[in-house]
């Protein structure tokens, strides 16, 4: 809901290319320059306090976004900025939210869990898409913006009322440094994941101009959003033809 929130109200309030576009490069780049030093976070802190630390400040933009969008102050660089926002609490967060996976289940159950995981990811993919089109066009993006805002809350009251259990290591304590030269060692020496990182990084290099430049062909702001979504994987189309449809009334 998110993603379809800030391209349509982004297309609103400007049909400039070079803000459009710059969406995409707000929620992605936070991921591409915070990977690696994140998941050495993640390996240095309490994970429990660093996934509530990072919801908060994304729970804090969000209403931020809300707010300035119902009361129409909403600017193309407030925007970006907010969008950049969002996708640092994620990007930071992420590598922990995946680590934490053998600390919730049996090592015997890791498997189903994180393939349970995978399927709540791209199924959320799947529909965010569409209801945030229904939500936009039936009760406006602000709406879009509020109900995201609204799904931080489970989060934050699920991961605060987990127990982490306390595990004691003879070891020495990590540091920054010590943490991300592991992780390039081990990308070093994996074939499997060093293939993996490459095709990655060609195709998004190659396919992300046209995330970021597709609206700018459209006539109605908007209307690209649910259908660039499910081109990539990303999610269904019924969004777009909702859209459509209530600016065609």
């Amino acid at each position: 809901m998110q993603s379809v929130g800030a391209a349509w109200l982004m297309t609103s309030l400007t049909r400039n290319p070079l803000y459009i576009a710059l969406i995409q490069t707000a929620s992605a780049l936070p991921f591409f320059l915070l990977a690696l030093p994140a998941g050495s976070i993640g390996d240095i802190f309490d994970r429990r306090k660093l996934i509530l630390g990072t919801e908060t400040w994304m729970l804090v933009i969000a209403v931020v976004l809300t707010v300035t969008t119902f009361a129409g102050v909403m600017t193309p660089w407030l925007l970006l900025l907010l969008t950049l926002g969002l996708s640092i609490g994620d990007a930071v967060e992420s590598p922990t939210w995946r680590a934490i996976f053998p600390e919730l289940v049996d090592k015997e159950e890791l498997p189903a869990a994180l393939a349970l995981n995978g399927i709540e990811f791209n199924l959320a993919r799947a529909v965010g898409p569409g209801l945030g089109g229904f939500i936009v066009a039936s009760v406006g993006v602000g709406a879009a913006f509020a109900f995201n805002a609204l799904s931080f809350f489970g989060v934050i009251t699920v991961i605060k009322r987990w127990k982490r259990p306390l595990r004691k290591s003879t070891l020495p304590a990590e540091t920054f440094r010590g943490a991300t030269s592991a992780a390039i060692r081990y990308v070093r020496y994996s074939p499997g994941i060093r293939r993996l990182l490459l095709r990655s990084a060609v195709l998004i290099f190659f396919t992300s101009s046209f995330w970021a430049l597709l609206p700018t062909e459209t006539i109605v702001p908007g209307r690209w959003t649910a259908a660039t979504d499910a081109a990539r994987g990303d999610g269904p189309p019924p969004g777009g033809p909702v859209i459509l449809v209530s600016h065609a009334n």
